[in-house]
């Protein structure tokens, strides 16, 4: 039975990669952090299918130990401070986290067994200020939040680590991938949560940044499946994972509220509060290495994805929850 080491299990993208992985007959080796207040709700129900064990992004000592007792052939780092907001308040840590932490992970490998196959989680937030539209893998990167530097720092040290030392050291630059598991922090689940409470007469209003940022917007189930695709290539490679098309916040909005019959006009409100310091306008991701490469396309449209989440909140806040 092939195993693999999934940092970052607990979020989004860890428990369907998980679910993934579990279909393909792996042993899932997930990697958590000792914390006095343990969060598995989006893995509950894989808690008997998976193994958990302790490691920390800050410390390699329990990156090696890691490796060395379950002998992975693949490794996914999805752990980092993925919160963009968060980057400003917190930077260290987040350099810390999402950045060195791909060293520490990089290294460890290195020290153990140079053979695991790698899969590091870029970000179309290295892109930033855009040099072109859409952005591929060969595009200048001019980040605009500490979260988008760092995430700079590990994709490089990941392409360094594949051509210092011969390691299948993959990256996926992933533009923004969305689910009903996303946190309510995202401006994608707050919309939707907001969305939800207001038609149960919950709440009023919603208060949100800038209405005119436009994303590529597509499903975090469908883009786990293309890590797996990349970590199984006979060469490691770097591919844009995204949907090629580009919706604002605005139409988020309108295509939330219009799923339960509301017009988002009469409910959502402009704060300056959530602005960014430094705004990234218009990511949209050129796709065409990973669908010719890859053989990889996503499944799950922008308005199945919005109309999917939306649902899932209204289950949910019906239930009481």
């Amino acid at each position: 039975m092939k195993t693999a080491i999934v940092t970052g299990v607990t979020g989004q993208d860890g428990s369907y990669l998980a679910e993934f992985l579990l279909t393909k007959g792996y042993r899932v080796v997930g990697v958590v952090r000792r914390s006095s207040s343990e969060r598995f709700e989006r893995i509950e129900h894989l808690r008997e299918k998976i193994t958990l064990d302790e490691g920390d992004l800050l410390d390699q000592s329990s990156l090696v130990r890691l490796i060395e007792k379950y002998e992975p052939l693949e490794l996914y780092n999805l752990a980092a401070q993925s919160f963009v907001p968060t980057s400003w308040s917190q930077p260290v840590l987040t350099s810390e986290f999402t950045g060195v932490g791909v060293a520490r992970v990089l290294e460890a490998i290195r020290m153990v067994n140079p053979k695991v196959r790698f899969y590091q989680a870029s970000s179309s937030e290295m892109f930033g200020k855009v040099r072109e539209v859409p952005q591929k893998e060969t595009t200048p990167f001019y980040p605009r939040s500490p979260y988008g530097v760092a995430k700079v720092f590990g994709h490089y040290l990941t392409v360094n680590y594949r051509e210092s030392y011969g390691m299948h050291a993959s990256s996926g630059i992933l533009f923004n991938h969305e689910s009903p598991r996303r946190g309510l922090t995202f401006v994608t689940r707050k919309i939707t949560d907001a969305v939800a409470r207001i038609k149960l007469g919950k709440l009023d209003k919603l208060k949100l940044g800038n209405l005119d940022a436009q994303r590529d917007w597509g499903f975090a189930g469908d883009y786990v499946r293309a890590m797996w695709m990349m970590v199984q290539r006979p060469e490691a490679d770097d591919y844009v994972i995204g949907t090629g098309v580009m919706h604002s916040v605005k139409q988020f909005c309108d295509r939330a509220f219009a799923r339960v019959g509301l017009d988002y006009r009469d409910h959502v409100e402009t704060d300056p509060a959530f602005l960014r310091p430094a705004e990234v306008e218009h990511l949209c991701g050129d796709i065409t290495k990973a669908t010719t490469v890859l053989g990889w396309k996503p499944e799950v449209d922008f308005n199945g994805l919005v109309d999917m989440m939306v649902d899932a909140d209204v289950e949910r806040h019906s239930r009481g929850n």
